[in-house]
């Protein structure tokens, strides 16, 4: 999916480019990619790295979200597809 398709989808408001539930859905679109070029390049370590440090800064926004909006966490999550 386009990113700019992802921002309209999840934004809070009109001109919302940094909301945690955009950057969320930005960084699973990343990640998304990432683990199919990964898939076909096996030995690329530099983007295996990166893909690692993508996950880890998702993660955090996530935690941020469940802790200050849990309704809106549960629904990302189930939106993305991602577990738990």
């Amino acid at each position: 999916m386009a990113a700019q398709t992802l921002v309209q989808k999840y934004q809070t408001h009109e001109g919302d480019t940094g909301s945690t539930q955009v950057q969320v859905a930005l960084l699973s679109e990343r990640v998304l990619e990432l683990t199919e070029h990964l898939k076909e390049h096996r030995k690329d370590f530099d983007s295996r790295s990166g893909l690692l440090k993508l996950v880890g800064r998702r993660r955090r926004l996530l935690n941020y979200l469940q802790s200050t909006d849990p309704e809106v966490y549960t629904k990302l999550i189930a939106d993305l597809g991602l577990r738990k």
